[in-house]
């Protein structure tokens, strides 16, 4: 079972904003004084220097545009709404903000299958969205997908239910917490767990301050230090930076990237850094607009593609 792939679906925003919808429970987002075109003008510009930065490196980048009439302000973070399994199934996810739900588009997954992926078959949860359910992809879910584990902190983002359900149809070990932040002097639970935790081959990235429960901690550590990982751990000042908002990927020659905006990248020490480039080199981008405003990072901006590939005849 493969933990990192080379091939990479990124949504360009046609409509990108703040999100009002999202803003109540994402503590990470900001109002810019700009109007929405300059904010969409300069998320564009970030996102079109992102492409060419990861395809610059040989990571195969398939790029859909968001529709302007479907007003999805969050569409640049597709990882929320759809996982795509190396068992060929394709992932699709209940989301918390109505406006979110327009994000699923059934046109993205048929571009897939053109570019020669194979769809065995679909697991939908979104049914869930009638009960108050929600599970948000691999925003809520780091899967350890060679060890069998899907670590996920719950919120109202992430309901236990379904992440039981979740790890009961792909066969993988729930390790749940829950993950908190200072908001204004109070703990409140993040609202998804990649903000939070990084999970690569070989290594994550983690903000432990942000488990406040030691028992709950303790398990996450073990878990793990059970794989093997060595835990890089960032503090929840370098979370608020997007530093826990990561994603290996492989480029050419299965040279391995740790990617990541600049913010998070001039957030950590040399000692994190060293740590990193031990297993894999950094690449990091400006998405200034996009992480002020949406509240999300590099990580949540890639829906990794682990589908298989068709066969072709010589």
């Amino acid at each position: 079972m493969k933990q990192i792939t080379n091939t990479i679906l990124m949504i360009r925003p046609v409509a990108f904003r703040m999100n009002e919808q999202t803003k109540v429970n994402n503590y990470f987002q900001e109002d810019l004084d700009l109007k929405y075109s300059e904010i969409n003008a300069k998320a564009q510009q970030e996102f079109d220097t992102f492409v060419t930065k990861l395809s610059g490196v040989g990571v195969e980048v398939i790029v859909e545009d968001d529709i302007m009439g479907l007003d999805t302000p969050d569409s640049i973070f597709p990882n929320n709404w759809v996982s795509f399994h190396q068992n060929g199934t394709v992932a699709l996810y209940p989301m918390f903000a109505q406006n979110r739900r327009r994000e699923r588009r059934e046109e993205i997954i048929t571009r897939l299958e053109k570019e020669g992926f194979v769809v065995e078959g679909f697991m939908d949860y979104t049914q869930a969205e009638e009960q108050g359910y929600f599970l948000e992809g691999t925003g809520s879910l780091l899967l350890d997908r060679k060890n069998g584990k899907a670590y996920c902190a719950i919120s109202q983002r992430a309901h236990e239910e379904l992440i039981v359900e979740f790890c009961e149809d792909f066969e993988m070990d729930p390790v749940i917490f829950t993950a908190n932040q200072t908001v204004y002097d109070q703990r409140k639970p993040i609202y998804h767990t990649n903000v939070m935790m990084a999970l690569a081959e070989n290594f994550v990235v983690i903000c432990l301050d942000a488990i406040d429960d030691k028992h709950e901690k303790k398990q996450v550590l073990k878990h793990l230090k059970e794989t093997k990982k060595e835990v890089i751990a960032i503090t929840e000042a370098q979370m608020h930076q997007f530093a826990g908002n990561m994603l290996q990927v492989l480029g050419a020659d299965n040279q391995k990237y740790m990617i990541m905006s600049e913010a998070a990248r001039s957030s950590l020490r040399s000692d994190q850094v060293k740590a990193i480039q031990k297993h894999c080199k950094i690449l990091s981008s400006d998405l200034t607009t996009i992480e002020t405003c949406g509240g999300g990072s590099a990580r949540c901006m890639m829906a990794e593609v682990f589908l298989p590939k068709a066969l072709t005849k010589a």
